[in-house]
């Protein structure tokens, strides 16, 4: 199956080929009307928001971090930031997450990316069976395992989800 007939990413359907994962093209759903947010997503797939992981780009002192975090929750950076050892964490811009990872925002897989980066993944991401990830574009999305899709991205598992009051 080619990447446009699974409608992954073609650059996302070679990180497929490469990491000996030939069978997931097959298990990539498309949706034409888009699965940009982790809510949209969830709504398309018909799964619950938390199990929807989303794969963000910082700019830890400048440079670019990806962290794995569910659908259901935000990134404390504060929390990243300690887990980096930096002084400082803010969002990337649109230019540098399309730089670094070679995806649009609302497509960003969890792994695939055109440069290596540091990612650190949420331990909420472990509270499911399956979760479903972007497939490089944001009509595009996949299951996995998240242990596998952790190992697969080179993750650090961290706590770094905002706490609720």
């Amino acid at each position: 199956m080619t990447s446009s007939e699974s409608g992954a990413h073609p650059r996302f359907a070679e990180a497929l080929r490469e990491l000996g994962l030939d069978e997931l093209p097959s298990q990539v759903r498309h949706f034409p009307e888009g699965a940009r947010t982790a809510a949209e997503a969830a709504a398309a797939i018909g799964c619950e928001l938390s199990q929807i992981c989303k794969s963000l780009i910082f700019a830890a002192d400048g440079v670019p971090v990806l962290v794995l975090m569910d659908g259901s929750s935000r990134v404390d950076l504060e929390l990243v930031r300690q887990a980096l050892g930096v002084e400082k964490v803010t969002r990337a811009r649109a230019d540098v997450v399309r730089e670094t990872t070679g995806y649009a925002i609302g497509g960003v897989p969890p792994f695939g990316h055109r440069t290596k980066t540091r990612v650190l993944a949420d331990r909420s991401l472990l509270d499911h069976d399956v979760v479903w990830a972007a497939a490089g574009t944001p009509h595009a999305v996949f299951p996995m395992e998240p242990k596998a899709l952790i190992a697969h991205a080179g993750a650090a598992l961290v706590d770094v989800r905002e706490q609720t009051s």
